[in-house]
């Protein structure tokens, strides 16, 4: 056993930091733990070489989206986790703040998912103190870009995750702050004007969005847009949960703005979600226009 490494066992049984906690290093989490304890990063390797996961053995999560709207940008996504033709979870959380600013949704094996999220965050607080200053939405993006990349050995085993991040750009032009952000399994990054969606549900929410998105749109527009297009969504994806009126499990919806990030309060969304539902009844497949 290497002295530095018997150092910091020892410093663990004592109860004392590890003598790295004292070094001066670099201001990414995830760097760090990649030196010290890469053991504890959610993409370390899994599965042994040349293994690859089943569709049907992990929860897998399905449809998130985001849309700009007139005071910032909402981020919205379904409760459902499947392992192949099974329900896995009906009550899954795939939108998560990752700071006052910034949110991050995902699609993909939940498990992995929810670790990188956990570390994303940790990531963002970890640089704000160690450098004294906020990193930029363009820097956030980039650091999470490397973190999905860091990611491409359990994605090529069918473990990828692929997330959705917005934020609120205080520094953008007015109109513009509402910033989304997508990515590719290798960590390639891409902004999208107006609105996006992810997962396999996707196609039929973007379809839905693209004819329920307008500039200037109120926040309840938009919530109300988001709402739709999940339902759309779940009406033609099996991954895709619908609302779930007898248990009481609704859509996740949240918003930043230039107040920070705030989830839609449960009776908000709750009474949303009942009027969208009761419009299908004389409408089965929405409005055909906007507003």
């Amino acid at each position: 056993m290497a002295e530095n490494e018997m150092s910091g066992r020892l410093n663990e049984m004592s109860g004392r930091l590890a003598d790295e906690f004292f070094t001066p290093g670099t201001s990414s989490f995830a760097e760090f733990l990649s030196a010290h304890r890469p053991a504890l990063l959610p993409t370390r390797r899994p599965l042994p070489e040349g293994v690859r996961a089943g569709a049907d053995q992990f929860p897998h999560g399905t449809t998130v989206l985001a849309l700009s709207y007139r005071d910032g940008v909402l981020i919205a996504g379904d409760r459902r986790a499947t392992m192949g033709n099974v329900i896995a979870q009906r009550d899954l959380e795939k939108v998560h703040p990752a700071d006052d600013y910034t949110a991050v949704a995902f699609a993909g094996t939940v498990g992995l998912a929810v670790d990188m999220v956990k570390l994303y965050q940790v990531e963002l607080t970890h640089f704000e103190k160690i450098e004294g200053i906020p990193m930029t939405l363009n820097a956030k993006a980039t650091r999470l870009a490397g973190l999905i990349r860091q990611n491409l050995g359990q994605a090529m085993q069918g473990l990828a995750v692929v997330p959705l991040l917005v934020g609120y750009d205080r520094a953008a032009p007015e109109g513009a702050k509402g910033r989304i952000f997508t990515f590719d399994v290798v960590g390639g990054t891409y902004e999208k004007p107006d609105f996006h969606a992810e997962g396999s549900g996707s196609p039929y929410a973007r379809g839905s969005l693209k004819k329920l998105f307008h500039k200037d749109m109120s926040r309840r527009d938009a919530a109300l847009a988001a709402l739709q297009a999940l339902y759309d969504a779940a009406d033609d994806d099996s991954a895709t949960g619908g609302p779930d009126i007898n248990r009481r499990i609704f859509p996740i919806v949240s918003v930043i703005t230039e107040d920070g990030f705030e989830r839609l309060p449960e009776p908000e969304t709750e009474a949303l979600t009942r009027e969208m539902v009761e419009q299908r009844h004389s409408h089965p497949d929405g409005p055909t226009v906007a507003p």
